[in-house]
């Protein structure tokens, strides 16, 4: 067996805020400080004009729910059908036990389930995970959901404007969840296979995952974290907000270098026009020229959500697969890439044909 991806979908709640709606807040929450962000500042750096807010009351696994039903109702699979569910986020709803089993309980899932947690990867390695398991003959049915709540961990009252900087990645993220639904379908016999026997399936017309490659350098683990809440610091304030160097992060991305995804296109016979979409983690809009620019990834091909949704986490690429066959951009027999870009840090890609 090996496994396709049968859909993906996303909650994005009604409730939006402007980059300039943040910086009002900010100065609000400031005033005792006498700190104000400069008017335009925001957006002007992270090219990010709203963001969405979870509901009163909402926790991760709710956002995760939204998602996971309209993805199943969208599919016409029923919730018994998924033999293993995946709760794939940097968010969560406590320490224990796993989201997934709440997500599981909400939904009507009875079957195992897991998290899987790698920042705004978790969900590309989630699929990874999925894709193994379907593999081995263990599940065919895998539904992979996540809630993303980073609205929890921004800080709004600010000192001065060093720690303005350093709360920054706060500002640019988005309340969000996502799903995707993973299935296993028999190993076609005439495989395109550009990778060692996993090549993509356009002769057996079922589709599949036909690459799957990762990195990451962990010694830049400590550039971007939210430290609250585990053995560090499991009880203090201060560690409950994000702490970012923006400058280092983008160093630690850029040493990751291109060669997985030269690699990638080699191992797979393939060029960035063979793919009918190409879904990349955004971070920010400068971030996202300078990958572009460092990977030769044609513009054109990507699906943009970054300026009216903000940094979605790993919603972001579930988002824009779904956002990508709504809106006809591809379908099935198309080749899709996805690339995913983390914190700790990490790079990954997964070359798919719907």
């Amino acid at each position: 067996m090996y496994a396709r991806i049968a859909g993906a979908a996303s909650y994005l709640p009604e409730e939006t805020s402007d980059s300039a709606e943040v910086e009002r807040r900010i100065a609000e929450a400031s005033a005792a400080h006498g700190f104000r962000p400069r008017p335009g500042l925001i957006e002007a750096v992270s090219g990010i004009r709203r963001r969405h807010h979870a509901p009163a009351g909402w926790n991760a696994s709710d956002l995760a729910v939204a998602a996971a039903a309209k993805l199943l109702s969208d599919t016409g699979t029923a919730v018994e059908e998924v033999d293993l569910l995946l709760f794939a986020s940097a968010s969560q709803d406590m320490v224990e036990p796993a989201t997934a089993h709440i997500t599981a309980a909400k939904l009507g899932a009875a079957c195992p389930v897991f998290d899987v947690k790698n920042a705004c990867n978790s969900v590309l390695n989630a699929i990874q995970v999925a894709e193994a398991l379907i593999g081995t003959g263990q599940y065919r049915t895998v539904l992979i959901c996540t809630g993303e709540m980073p609205s929890i961990a921004v800080r709004w009252n600010v000192r001065d404007f060093a720690q303005f900087v350093q709360s920054f990645p706060g500002y640019t993220l988005s309340d969000a969840g996502a799903a995707v639904l993973l299935k296993a379908v028999p190993n076609g016999d005439d495989r395109d296979s550009g990778d060692g026997g996993s090549g993509s399936s356009s002769s057996s017309g079922v589709g599949g995952i036909f690459h799957r490659s990762f990195s990451a350098d962990s010694r830049a683990w400590h550039v971007g974290t939210l430290p609250g809440g585990g053995t560090a610091h499991p009880r203090d304030e201060e560690y409950s907000y994000f702490h970012m160097d923006g400058t280092r992060l983008k160093n630690a991305f850029e040493g990751l270098g291109r060669g997985l995804l030269d690699e990638a296109l080699a191992a797979t016979g393939r060029s960035w026009d063979d793919f009918a979409a190409i879904l990349v983690h955004q971070v920010t809009m400068p971030l996202l020229d300078t990958f572009l620019t460092g990977s030769d990834i044609p513009a054109d091909k990507l699906v943009l959500t970054l300026p009216d949704h903000g940094n979605l986490v790993s919603c972001t690429l579930p988002t824009q697969l779904a956002k990508a066959v709504a809106t006809g951009r591809c379908g099935p027999g198309d080749r899709i890439a996805l690339i995913g870009l983390a914190g700790g840090v990490s790079l990954g890609v997964i070359f798919a044909e719907l």
